[in-house]
Parts: structure tokens; sequence; C-alpha cells
């Protein structure tokens, strides 16, 4: 099978639609952000996704199954792992989250990222 041209996503001009949501109340630490996703692409396996995520401020607590690539656009983000160490990311970091990290997830500012996730497939 031949890949054209047009199989190429620019993400400054994608279609793709936006999906609004709220976290589920058992994840809430702080707030009741509203989040947007807007995926642009997911592989055929379904176990590669990359698009953009927003969320308004807030914070709620992460187990990451998936392996993720972020780059902040907008805002601030803090992520605390379980021993209570914490890294802030802010506008033009870029980062790897890795599967198994768990933790919280707090939005200072209204954020919003580059993802690309990797799920690794649970068959061995």
């Amino acid at each position: 099978m031949t890949i054209s041209i047009r199989s190429i996503i620019r993400f400054g001009s994608a279609q793709s639609p936006v999906e609004s949501y709220q976290l589920a109340a058992e994840k809430l630490i702080s707030g009741n952000p509203k989040q947007q996703l807007q995926n642009h692409y997911s592989s055929p396996c379904n176990q590669f996704h990359s698009g953009i995520w927003q969320s308004e401020s807030g914070a709620w607590k992460i187990n990451y199954t998936e392996y993720e690539y972020c780059e902040i656009l907008e805002g601030t983000s803090v992520l605390t792992d379980l021993e209570g160490q914490s890294q802030t990311f802010s506008v033009g970091d870029r980062f790897i989250i890795p599967a198994g990290f768990q933790g919280v997830w707090q939005v200072v500012t209204p954020c919003r990222k580059v993802y690309v996730i990797f799920e690794q497939n649970s068959h061995k």
C-alpha cells in the first residue's frame, strides 16, 4: 500500500472534532476543570495517538498506562509523583511521561499541550 502526501496531518489546519469533558469525580483533588481533546491522529492498531489537549485550572490524580510526549503551548502545569516530588512545566517545555507514572497533575494556569501517546499492547 502506498501512502500519499495527503496522509500527512498538519495540526494547524486539521479539522478534527473537539471533545469537551469533565474529569471523573473520584480523580478530582481541586477545582472542576473543563478539558478538551482534539485528537488529530490514531494509528490503525489504535496504540498511537496525537493531538491537542487543554484544561482549565485544577488538580487530579493520574495513573499512566501509556507513554506520553508533551509539549506545553500555553499555561503552566505541575506534576507531582507519589513521593511528593514535583516538576513545573510551562510554555516551550517538552517532556515524556513514562507508562507506570502515578501522582497528581495540577494545572496552575489554563494549559494547552501537544500530546503524542503510545499505549503498549498488553498482549505478550
